[in-house]
């Protein structure tokens, strides 16, 4: 079964930048769709930005125009390029993949200071 390992998470300043990546382990010729997700402490997990086959992308408002999903031709990565931080950005970040019933990413925090 396919693995995403997430990194890149890290405290960073308001109005800063931050790259997160997500590797997939094994095959990855099934996979169709792969996104992004957020949970902040007491809150339920959200979408963030999503790629789907032909790597049409989605972004949810409030990250829309300040965050970039982008995946290699293989669907060995994905990334999350997030600008202009801002606080309410704090949060756990789960790389998503719709394969074998749908696969998470352990999770990678994200910090953003005031």
């Amino acid at each position: 079964q396919v693995q995403l390992v997430e990194s890149g998470g890290g405290l960073v300043p308001s109005g800063g930048s931050l790259r997160l990546s997500c590797k997939a382990h094994g095959s990855t010729h099934g996979i169709n769709f792969m996104g992004w997700y957020r949970q902040a402490p007491g809150k339920q997990r959200e979408l963030v930005a999503t790629s789907t086959t032909g790597d049409t992308t989605n972004y949810a408002d409030s990250v829309k125009g300040r965050f970039t999903i982008s995946r290699d031709s293989a669907k060995k990565w994905v990334y999350l390029q997030m600008d202009s931080l801002k606080p309410e950005g704090t949060a756990v970040y789960y790389c998503y993949a719709k394969i074998d019933g749908g696969r998470w990413g352990q999770g990678t925090q994200v910090t953003v200071s005031s």
